[in-house]
């Protein structure tokens, strides 16, 4: 059962999410529900430009990241799941704010006002800030039906989710995802690869050399105990299976399915029909999910 709303946030899926992430955009809004947090998407939102406008056309970039803050209002934060959308909107927002003529000039063509202090938060930020209102008693506390205990997970960030530069921004912990999973019951385990490149885009037309990445990520999981691996990340999630080539194999799952799970969605078998390695008879072993596979 959902939660009253208590906290209304803008929200930017990104087109991963919109497409190839689906299970990723649906179990995020399913947790949000469930943790009182009522979503409300950009109207008309457009690409981030992801890594492709950012490395070829720098001024489409910054047009594309300040269409999405013109369509953001002022009166409240904007969520997005997505690092690299994250990134985008957040230095699209900086730069704005530190060139007033440059954001002037995409206040005049777009023709809405563009706020240069916009709060733009991630997924695992909420989840911090969250932590710290209920901690105060200024949020409600979670009720969670279900618990990870006896999943055995390793924490994959990959290398843009706790991207460094913008960590002064808040003061966020660097093993908040690990912190966030214990905290729902999952033994995390220790391993050497959480922040290793999974080789991003170069996926799509460089197999032969994102294949031996994702190879020694899985491996190094597997070799460590770890029954799945959990990432914020919806292109290391794809990379992650998609790629892999070896013969024993271990899911990647989205953290909002876990999250949305163990605040006790029951509409999550569209999420886990989507992987490619399918983590559903790991979580009926596990006492999550009921055994229909």
């Amino acid at each position: 059962m959902s939660m009253e709303p208590f906290l209304d946030l803008s929200y930017f899926p990104g087109c991963s999410l919109a497409t190839s992430a689906r299970e990723s955009n649906q179990s995020l809004v399913r947790a949000c529900e469930l943790m009182g947090l009522r979503l409300i998407e950009l109207e008309d939102w457009n690409c981030c430009g992801s890594s492709s406008a950012h490395s070829l056309d720098p001024d489409m970039a910054g047009n594309l990241a300040a269409r999405n803050l013109s369509l953001a209002p002022r009166d409240r934060p904007l969520l997005t799941m997505c690092p690299s959308c994250f990134r985008n909107l957040l230095a699209g927002r900086t730069h704005l704010a530190d060139h007033p003529e440059q954001r002037r000039a995409q206040e005049r063509t777009w023709g809405r006002e563009i706020d240069p202090n916009l709060e733009i938060v991630s997924f695992l930020d909420m989840l911090h800030f969250l932590d710290r209102l209920r901690d105060m008693g200024a949020a409600p506390k979670l009720e969670t039906p279900r618990r990870l205990d006896g999943l055995k997970v390793a924490a994959y960030y990959g290398c843009m989710t706790m991207f460094p530069p913008l960590l002064s921004r808040v003061s966020l912990p660097f093993d908040l995802l690990e912190k966030q999973l214990g905290k729902l019951g999952a033994e995390v385990i220790m391993w050497s690869h959480g922040h290793r490149c999974c080789g991003t885009f170069l996926a799509a037309v460089r197999p032969d050399i994102t294949t031996p990445l994702v190879n020694e990520i899985v491996g190094r999981a597997i070799q460590a105990g770890a029954d799945c691996l959990v990432t914020a990340c919806a292109m290391c999630q794809l990379n992650l299976e998609i790629r892999c080539s070896l013969k024993a194999k271990i899911p990647t799952l989205h953290f909002s399915e876990l999250m949305a799970l163990v605040l006790g969605a029951e509409d999550y078998e569209p999420w886990f029909a989507r992987h490619l390695v399918d983590p559903r008879p790991l979580l009926a072993e596990k006492g999550l999910i009921s055994n229909r596979v």
